[in-house]
């Protein structure tokens, strides 16, 4: 391996990864993806759709999921900073309705794995941010699924900055909370 550091998570199937940066004085270069490396780390999956989004300081995207068709996605920051979070939605896993959270940065260059059939979502925390995910599955607009961001049930615990007032979309607005959750329905 050697080109990417995998730490796993407390919730199994949750990758941290660190890709390794070769830098000198015109800058650096890193390989963001390598089938080979990421198959031998246990991530054998293969990806479909690339996606990228920039949102400014305060924006708060999710909790997402795909009810019918599951996204396994691999995520990183290329531009700023964010807080993104997994919510654990496998059905009898010792860790369902936990989450999980870690800091992506275009500074710190690493990327975040998660599953299919976990939740996802995000807090900017920088002035500007651009987040690029890979997935396993191509996007359905009628298939999409979400938990309220702030259900204390699930009990994430965002790092929201004073003076710093969020910004989610009405549709965020309206998801439930887990306890309303059923196999990716909702009751």
């Amino acid at each position: 391996m050697g080109k990417i550091t995998v730490e796993t998570c407390e919730i199994e199937g949750l990758k941290v990864i660190t890709p390794t940066v070769f830098g000198d004085e015109r800058g650096y270069f890193m390989e963001t993806y390598n089938y080979n490396d990421f198959k031998e780390a246990g991530i054998d999956q293969v990806f479909v759709q690339d996606n990228q989004s920039a949102s400014k300081r305060g924006v708060l995207r999710g909790l997402h999921f795909q009810i019918d068709f599951p996204q396994d996605k691999l995520v990183r920051v290329v531009s700023g900073e964010v807080f993104d979070v997994a919510v654990d939605l496998r059905e009898g896993s010792k860790t369902y309705g936990k989450w999980f959270g870690v800091r992506l940065s275009a500074e710190n260059k690493k990327q975040f794995f998660i599953p299919k059939n976990f939740a996802h979502g995000f807090l900017v925390l920088s002035d500007y941010a651009e987040f690029a995910y890979k997935c396993t599955d191509f996007y359905h607009p009628n298939d999409e699924g979400g938990l309220l961001w702030s259900d204390p049930d699930i009990g994430v615990e965002w790092p929201l900055q004073d003076g710093v007032e969020l910004t989610i979309s009405d549709k965020d607005t309206k998801w439930q909370g887990i306890k309303a959750y059923t196999k990716g329905k909702m009751k």
